[in-house]
């Protein structure tokens, strides 16, 4: 046996949850995971893992063997990388995960730039603005908008985006231009925004000075999707609030109209985010390193801080 083989395995398959889940990250055989556990386990000379139908759990040996081991592997990998990166370029399989409108917008229109850079990464994007479970994903890292909830988890602030307050002209034409976001509570629409993962409903926000005011709204149509929310108002559905990337070029073309001009939003600040007990790879840092620099460069973007 593969004592070191076999630990990732375990660790991986701690990290998943269930065999299926790691074996498929891995690029293994089911039965080859369960084999490596079992072999481990006789190993050790204790029950690592408890096992039913649906998930696998870690037993008290588990958890403490899980903890040394990850920590080791860490070691191994950083050793590795030490090595490799004053060798070899970075390579390898990268699997990110970017919200849908983010990887329209920014990164997709701009990736060939980083894939000429580095030929021998290959990328899996994952898009969504889905809740995504890094380790049990087996992601190596997201570019979410937002604060982080989760705070056990490592974040690179690699930016900031900005807000307008928006509707069609066809909208407009109908119920009239607000004045006040006070007049979005009765005589308006907006369009509903709500979290997928907990369908928590989004107000609109609106800032002028020291005062504040949130907007729940009225509205027909709401979605946990950002491309759906900009058909939407495109559509006529109500007022919403794009970030400026994906706004202005619908305002330069008359697709759309600015409401409430010298109401503000907060800045939505961005950041790249990884597991933390996940070596970081040099073709994670480089990367992480790329959309740094992408959003420095990029006109409708701000640089936040790291």
């Amino acid at each position: 046996m593969d004592q070191i083989q076999a630990m990732r395995v375990f660790v991986r398959v701690v990290e998943a949850g269930n065999f299926t889940r790691a074996a498929d990250s891995l690029d293994l055989p089911k039965g080859t995971v369960t084999k490596q556990i079992q072999a481990l386990e006789a190993r050790v000379r204790v029950k690592l893992l408890n096992r039913t139908t649906r998930r696998v759990t870690v037993t008290p040996d588990g958890a403490a063997y899980y903890e040394r081991a990850a920590r080791l592997l860490n070691d191994f990998d950083d050793l590795d990388a030490s090595m490799a990166n004053t060798q070899t370029a970075p390579s390898g399989r990268l699997r990110l995960d970017v919200g849908s409108s983010m990887a329209k917008m920014v990164i997709i229109p701009a990736l060939s730039d980083f894939c000429e850079r580095y030929p021998d990464i290959q990328i899996d994007l994952g898009v969504g603005d889905r809740l995504v479970d890094l380790i049990g994903d087996n992601v190596d890292c997201v570019i979410r908008g937002g604060e982080l909830s989760d705070q056990s988890l490592v974040a690179r602030r690699i930016g900031s985006l900005n807000w307008i307050t928006v509707a069609s002209p066809a909208y407009i034409a109908r119920y009239g231009m607000p004045q006040h976001p006070n007049d979005l509570h009765s005589s308006h629409q907006i369009v509903g925004f709500f979290s997928g993962h907990t369908r928590r409903m989004y107000p609109l926000e609106f800032q002028q000075g020291e005062e504040s005011i949130d907007v729940p709204g009225n509205y027909r149509l709401a979605t946990n999707d950002s491309n759906a929310y900009t058909a939407a108002v495109l559509s006529g559905f109500g007022i919403a609030q794009l970030v400026t990337v994906i706004a202005q070029p619908l305002l330069d073309s008359g697709a759309l109209v600015e409401i409430l001009p010298d109401w503000k939003q907060p800045p939505l600040p961005v950041h790249v985010v990884y597991p933390p007990n996940r070596h970081l790879s040099a073709k994670v840092r480089a990367f992480v390193d790329w959309a740094a620099d992408l959003f420095a460069k990029h006109p409708l973007l701000h640089r936040g801080s790291t």
